[in-house]
């Protein structure tokens, strides 16, 4: 089993050192124009898509000047974080100062634009949002956090993140002929603007491009392999593998679907011992997920977090919140671990029997009926036609 996890380990290395490559060539060119931007580049700064794309690739944003908003979420690894960091696998991402480790995966921003305003619903259900707790009600609400966190880019309070934005000449004279003279005045309408123009970034095309085989399926520029059209059959059936309970928004065949309702669950994942063992955190510590979020502090949501969208999920391992499992194999058997599915008794990365839920209160009964080797397969091939076109080739990393 440990052989299966370490070919695992190296081929996620490949497929994150090819993104790497390209990252690192990108902050390379970047570097040369430091604090202020090519003059190329500002004339470039007419949009608010733009100037937010600036903002993205900026490590002057952060703390140590060294790390951007590209460095957890690459554009080219479905914007999630392609770095393999020793033990933890790219579990979590390490922030600016070299260091410090965070505590939860950091998720794709493919599609994130899809995603409601955090509310709960007359049911009491708990629903859209962003972040694993859905603490940041909107994108505009989300993007300003990853800054300020002392464990990402860890600048110490707004200000100082305005005092970055004053160095640079021109976003001095970007946000004043996008947001008005007074743009950068004062804090609160610097970091307003600042949010404004990254959240535009965030909903460009870029971000839901609907390309993957699955899509041209269904608009019939290609079809399904035999293969993956049963694993699309069980994934959408109430009587398969009951995936399109959680993640699916709309009927099967529906265009535009990011394969989830939004909603917030407890499956019961394990802690991530390593993780807590080489981030400073508390060994014990809980994550209550969604109670941890002011809006949702009621013991109904306590260890329950938000279903993610499946698009791009065979390239954007590893996997749950705490990216615990490495392979998407793994998170599938896991999914299956209540029913009499045989092959789901154990936990292929370490060929024991899952470990304890790490918050063993309001888990969900995922109610999928048994399934087969086969069937396992058939949906893993299904979940690969999810990729977009722009990533296919790491597929086959």
């Amino acid at each position: 089993m440990m052989v299966r996890v370490e070919r695992l380990a190296i081929a996620r290395w490949l497929r994150r050192s090819i993104a790497c490559l390209y990252c690192c060539a990108a902050i390379t060119a970047a570097a040369a124009s430091c604090v202020t931007l090519q003059s190329a580049q500002a004339e470039n700064l007419k949009t608010r898509e733009k100037l937010g794309e600036a903002l993205f690739s900026d490590r002057n944003l952060s703390f140590s000047r060294k790390q951007n908003c590209v460095s957890c979420h690459s554009p080219e690894l479905a914007f999630t974080d392609p770095r393999v960091l020793g033990e933890i696998q790219g579990a979590v991402s390490r922030g600016g100062d070299g260091r410090s480790l965070g505590d939860r995966n950091s998720p794709t921003l493919v599609y994130i634009r899809t995603t409601p305003a955090f509310h709960i619903s007359p049911a009491r259900e708990a629903v859209g949002g962003m972040f694993w707790d859905g603490r940041a009600r909107t994108l505009e609400d989300q993007v300003r956090d990853p800054i300020l966190n002392p464990v990402e880019m860890a600048m110490p309070d707004e200000a100082s993140i305005v005092a970055r934005l004053r160095e640079n000449a021109d976003y001095r004279t970007a946000f004043a002929a996008l947001y008005g003279d007074d743009a950068l005045a004062s804090t609160p309408k610097a970091i307003a603007a600042l949010k404004s123009a990254l959240a535009a970034f965030l909903d460009t095309p870029e971000f839901a491009p609907f390309t993957s085989k699955y899509d041209r399926s269904l608009r019939g520029e290609t079809s399904l392999s035999e293969t993956e059209a049963r694993g699309r059959d069980l994934f959408f059936s109430n009587d398969g593998a009951g995936c399109n309970r959680c993640h699916a928004s709309a009927a099967a065949g529906a265009r535009d679907e990011v394969f989830t309702n939004f909603g917030y669950f407890n499956l019961g994942v394990p802690r991530n011992a390593v993780t807590r063992r080489l981030n400073d955190s508390k060994p014990q510590r809980v994550d209550h997920g969604l109670m941890e979020n002011p809006a949702a502090t009621h013991g109904e949501f306590d260890g329950k977090f938000k279903v993610p969208i499946l698009r791009n999920v065979a390239i954007t391992g590893p996997y749950m919140h705490n990216g615990i499992f490495q392979d998407l194999r793994t998170a599938v058997l896991f999914h299956l671990r209540s029913s009499d599915t045989a092959i789901a008794k154990t936990n292929p990365e370490t060929g024991s029997v899952w470990d304890d839920p790490e918050v063993s209160a309001n888990i969900a009964d995922l109610g999928s009926r048994s399934l087969s080797s086969s069937d396992v397969d058939a949906l893993l091939a299904f979940l690969k036609t999810l990729t977009d076109r722009k990533y296919e080739n790491l597929l086959s990393n």
